[in-house]
This record gives C-alpha cells, sequence and structure tokens, in this order.
C-alpha cells in the first residue's frame, strides 16, 4: 500500500512540476518576444517609421452600461478627447436602476428622438433614444430592456451608423491616441475582422484630456498586484500569439470590430458570461469554416485604462465570472481542439487556454496538496522542494518585472522610486500568494454558477476626474 501512495504522490508530483516547468517556459518565451515588440514598436515611433497620413475608418463606440452613474460621464467625456475625426458615440443603458440615463441626459444636454432600428441582432426591446449633435461627434443614449451586457451590445451594433464598431466598459478612459492606433490595422491589411488593445489599470494614475500626467502606482496593495499581472498577461501570451493569427480573446474593456463579419457571424451570445472572448472564437470558427482569409490582431500601443478591484471581494467576483465565461467558451467550442481546420488555433491556443487557463486553479492546488501529503508521509525531498518552488517564484517575478518595466518605458512613463520598490517587493506576492488565492476562487466558480450566468455582477466603483 505505501508503495502505491508513493508511487501515486510522485507520479502527481512528477506532473506537477512539469507543468510549472511549461508555463515558467512559455512565459520566457511570449515575455521575450512581447519586449522585442515593445521596443521595435519605440524605434519605428521614434523614426516616424509608420502610418501618419490623415485616413480615417469610421468607427461607432459602443458604451455598454448598468448602474454606472458613477463614472459614466467620465468615460464619454474622455471619448470626446480622442484625437480622431469620424466617429460616434453610442451608450446604451442595459436597465440601469440608479441615474445612468439621466446623468448622460443632463450632461450632454440630449433630447429624445424617435427612430427605427434594424434589428440585424437579436436583443432586447428599446424603450427610449436620446441624441446630441452640440459636441464634437455624435452622441446616442439607448434605453433599453435589461438583457446583459452582450445583449447591450447587440443592441449597438444595430444602432450603429458605422462599418467598424469599438466597445469600451464603462468605467475605462481611453487614451487621446488609442482610436487612431487600433485601426492601423484595418488600413494596412483588409483582412482584418478584429483587433484587440492593451488594457492598463488606471488606479493610481492622473489622466487628463486622454493623456497620462502623472503616474502613481496604486495606493493599496491589491490595484498594485494586479498591475504587474495586467501587464505580464498583456504582454505575455497576446503578442505572441498574435504572430499566428492565434488570439481567441479580445478584452471586452476595449476591442474593435468588422461590424458585417460579426452580424453574419450571429453576434454577441447572451447566453454566457464570457461573451468577449466567446465572440472572437466565433470569429475563427465563422471565417475558416466559410474559407474566408482574416485576420484577428493584437496592437500593443492602443491602450485602455481601466479600473481594477480595490476591494478583496470585488476581485473574487470579477474572476470568479472570467472563469465561467472561459468554461463556457471552452466547451462550446470544444470540437476546434487539435482539428487540423482551424491550424493553430486548435493545436496551441486552445490548447494553452484549456491547460494554463480552464484547468490551471485545479492542477496548482492539487499540486500543492499533493505535495503537503507527500511532505506529511516523509516521502519528499524537502530541501529540493523548497529550492525549486523558490526558484519558481523569483524567476515568475523577474519575467513580470520584465514586463512592467518594458510597458513602463516604452509609453514613455516615469515611474517614482517609491513605486519601483513597491513593484519589485509585490511582484513575489502577487506570484506566491494572490495566484494561488484567485486559483482557488477559479477552481470554485462553477459551483452554482448557472443561477447567476446573465447577470452583470456589481463591483464597486471610484468615481473618475476628468479633466
Amino acid at each position: 500500500m505505501r508503495d502505491f501512495i508513493q508511487f501515486f504522490l510522485w507520479t502527481v508530483e512528477g506532473l506537477f512540476v512539469l507543468y510549472m516547468i511549461g508555463y515558467a517556459s512559455f512565459l520566457f518565451i511570449s515575455v521575450t518576444v512581447g519586449s522585442s515588440d515593445l521596443y521595435a514598436a519605440k524605434r519605428r515611433n521614434l523614426l516616424k517609421n509608420e502610418l501618419s497620413d490623415e485616413y480615417y475608418v469610421p468607427v461607432s463606440i459602443i458604451v455598454p452600461a448598468h448602474n454606472e452613474a458613477v463614472t459614466i460621464e467620465a468615460t464619454i467625456r474622455s471619448l470626446l478627447a480622442l484625437e480622431y475625426k469620424l466617429y460616434e458615440i453610442i451608450v446604451v443603458d442595459d436597465g440601469s436602476t440608479d441615474d445612468t440615463s439621466k446623468v448622460v441626459q443632463e450632461a450632454f444636454h440630449m433630447w429624445k428622438i424617435h427612430r427605427p432600428i434594424q434589428r440585424r441582432i437579436s436583443c432586447q426591446p428599446v424603450q427610449a433614444i436620446y441624441e446630441t449633435r452640440e459636441w464634437k461627434v455624435p452622441i446616442t443614449l439607448v434605453q433599453k430592456k435589461n438583457g446583459g451586457k452582450a445583449d447591450a451590445l447587440n443592441m449597438g451594433i444595430n444602432v450603429s451608423n458605422y462599418p467598424y464598431f469599438l466597445c469600451i466598459d464603462a468605467d475605462s478612459v481611453l487614451q487621446y491616441d488609442s482610436l487612431e492606433k487600433i485601426v492601423r490595422p484595418i488600413l494596412e491589411d483588409s483582412r482584418v475582422v478584429a483587433v484587440g488593445g492593451a488594457v492598463r489599470p488606471c488606479n493610481g494614475a492622473e489622466i487628463r484630456k486622454g493623456r497620462v500626467v502623472r503616474y502613481r502606482m496604486p495606493n493599496k496593495l491589491l490595484p498594485c498586484m494586479q498591475v504587474l499581472e495586467y501587464d505580464r498577461s498583456f504582454l505575455a501570451s497576446r503578442i505572441l500569439f498574435d504572430k499566428f493569427n492565434g488570439n481567441i480573446i479580445i478584452s471586452g474593456a476595449f476591442g474593435l470590430f468588422q461590424k458585417n463579419t460579426v452580424i453574419e457571424a450571429g453576434g454577441y451570445d447572451e447566453t454566457t458570461m464570457g461573451e468577449d472572448m466567446e465572440l472572437v472564437v466565433k470569429l475563427h470558427v465563422y471565417c475558416r469554416e466559410n474559407h474566408r482569409p482574416y485576420r484577428i490582431r493584437y496592437v500593443t500601443d492602443a491602450i485602455c485604462w481601466t479600473q481594477v478591484p480595490e476591494k478583496l471581494r470585488d476581485l473574487c467576483k470579477q474572476r470568479r465570472r472570467w472563469h465561467i465565461g472561459l468554461f463556457q467558451c471552452m466547451m462550446k467550442y470544444k470540437n476546434i481542439l487539435g482539428n487540423l481546420k482551424y491550424g493553430a488555433v486548435g493545436f496551441i491556443s486552445y490548447l494553452y487556454f484549456l491547460i494554463y487557463e480552464l484547468f490551471s486553479p485545479y492542477i496548482e492546488l492539487l499540486g500543492l496538496l499533493t505535495t503537503l501529503l507527500a511532505f506529511a508521509v516523509d516521502l519528499i525531498n524537502v530541501p529540493f522542494m523548497i529550492l525549486f518552488f523558490g526558484i519558481y517564484v523569483v524567476y515568475t517575478a523577474i519575467l513580470s518585472l520584465t514586463a512592467f518595466f518594458a510597458r513602463i518605458h516604452t509609453i514613455d512613463l516615469k515611474l517614482f522610486f517609491t513605486d519601483v520598490l513597491k513593484a519589485i517587493g509585490l511582484c513575489v506576492i502577487e506570484v506566491s500568494c494572490l495566484r494561488f488565492i484567485m486559483a482557488w476562487v477559479r477552481m470554485t466558480a462553477l459551483i452554482g454558477y448557472k443561477k447567476k450566468k446573465n447577470q452583470w455582477g456589481r463591483i464597486e466603483r471610484q468615481k473618475i476626474e476628468f479633466r
């Protein structure tokens, strides 16, 4: 019996070690490629070796909102400050119970209009439409029956007038040049059907008219660790996957899409909590099954600043929702795994998200549990495991710092010395503690999820000061 237990524990431990080595190796490759890309983009910018003529792709900016009275005005004002000429702003109030619509109407002097809407994608009915043309670009407010974020986005697509639409969360601020930069792949390649931008936490940053005038790491520890996590995530897999048209997720906070292709594919799926990832995978499937040449791109220097949760309770809600959305999407499109029809998306992207995203909390926590059991029955080389975990934590922390400082340097932000120390100190805690707390949240996310699968989920917002 002891021999069987010993064999089982050693097998699980061996697989866990291989899993961690695989993740660390992927992280090294992706951060190296990502950092190189950032510095190459910075050099091109310094040499002015990029598209500089005034070509404008018409874009409809859709802002889905549900109880966002605290942040919605600042978000719209940031959109009006964009250095771009040909766009419109569409705010979709998805059955808010607070003053979201009232704030928008009063702040931007809107009046009620009667306008027919061609419902090319199914969505909940309209209750009222307001409009104003007193500003730089037209602003439309649509009040509709509550149906969830995906349903609100589908309504925005139906209302939009332009061939491309961009979705942005109601608690986010676009950098002044982000719209100009996110449309460049479309100007360079007519096959592009979707483009994702970089999302960075704005907690602690002072932003004026879309420009960061003062950058500080957040005062609270939890948002600080998320800054490091976001930079590692966006610098890692997304830039690497972009090399082979393999990105299967574009953040719901900042993504540009070709409207007709999205409509033909069926629009956003209102039955899933991960509508952003589901749409991107759906576009891969639709284009490949219809033998349509396409590209889904990621742009490193198109930046959206967003609020991240400052309380652990809110962060757990967010990550729980993300993991449920990931699970729903992976199960819905499970047939693409290893399917030659879908190329690298099925062999690399799907496999990566399956092992290192969907299954990762179970693998990591099982690995830790097995390690503790092996220690309890004296079947483990304690010095070796301590050394291995220590090396892994330091290695991952160094890569996190590399991603963080590469991003800071290449977008010309200046860090205070105290912020440098804060980043160095917290990166170890983020990798060794916060990661495993989030693993537990994600591991338990699927328990009873069907009861709340269409709810927005409330996270406490801080008022955005736009000057």
